[in-house]
């Protein structure tokens, strides 16, 4: 079977606070996780904030490499599912799908800090916000896979995923925020689905996902410094 790169514990643990699409279990997180305080958010499921933290001095963003981890046995059920051995998910198959997606995410979520007004930069500063991005639970519905023969898959849907999405001062590394997202990506009816299609609709699903993150540092930046409901300190 295929190794997966190794993706940190903290964003393991994200994943596993939330079911893919449940609003439910964004209801039972708990309210405090390694010293930040769930608040509200109208365009994530799951949001932490540390109190007090205070976001207006960044101008910059460094953004680690994506992490990018399938859903738990998705190959092995890809292929409980396909009678033709030639027509199974081999490993290089989810190779390629995980390099797809990682520089799929990195690219949207630069272009994203950049349209936002934020200069993206590869050394910490005291003006730079370290941005760690995970994509986990990854469900491609109906993968395209390398063979001589293909044969064609339909769904409805391309897949779901879950983000997770983490925030420190890129010189202390403190901690000053987390969230996370599960979606599936948009209903497009019973279609074709094949490398092109399914490509396309989760670079939308990661474009929505950046563009959210981006103006969401807008946003705390307006909020600072913020207190444990997302609201600004009165002085």
């Amino acid at each position: 079977m295929i190794r997966f790169r190794k993706i940190s514990t903290c964003m393991i643990g994200l994943s596993l606070l939330i079911a893919p699409a449940s609003i439910s279990a964004a209801d039972k997180a708990p309210d405090t996780w390694d010293g930040l305080y769930k608040v509200k958010a109208k365009k994530m499921e799951l949001v932490y904030l540390q109190p007090q933290a205070d976001f207006r001095s960044y101008t910059k963003v460094l953004l680690d490499p994506a992490e990018v981890a399938f859903r738990k046995n998705w190959q092995r059920d890809q292929n409980d599912d396909r009678l033709d051995l030639a027509n199974r998910v081999s490993d290089s198959d989810a190779r390629r799908i995980l390099d797809a997606a990682r520089d799929g995410l990195a690219k949207v979520f630069t272009k994203a800090y950049q349209n936002a007004g934020y200069q993206v930069v590869t050394a910490p500063g005291p003006d730079v916000l370290r941005i760690s991005t995970a994509v986990v639970n990854l469900d491609v519905a109906a993968p395209d896979v390398m063979t001589a023969g293909r044969s064609r898959s339909y769904s409805r849907e391309a897949g779901s995923a879950t983000l997770a999405v983490e925030a420190r001062d890129s010189v202390s590394g403190s901690l000053l925020g987390r969230a996370v997202d599960s979606r599936d990506t948009g209903d497009a009816g019973l279609f074709i689905r094949n490398s092109v299609t399914n490509s396309s609709e989760f670079e939308q699903l990661f474009a929505s996902w950046a563009k959210i993150s981006a103006q969401g540092l807008n946003e705390l930046k307006e909020l600072s410094p913020i207190d444990t409901n997302g609201q600004m300190v009165k002085k």
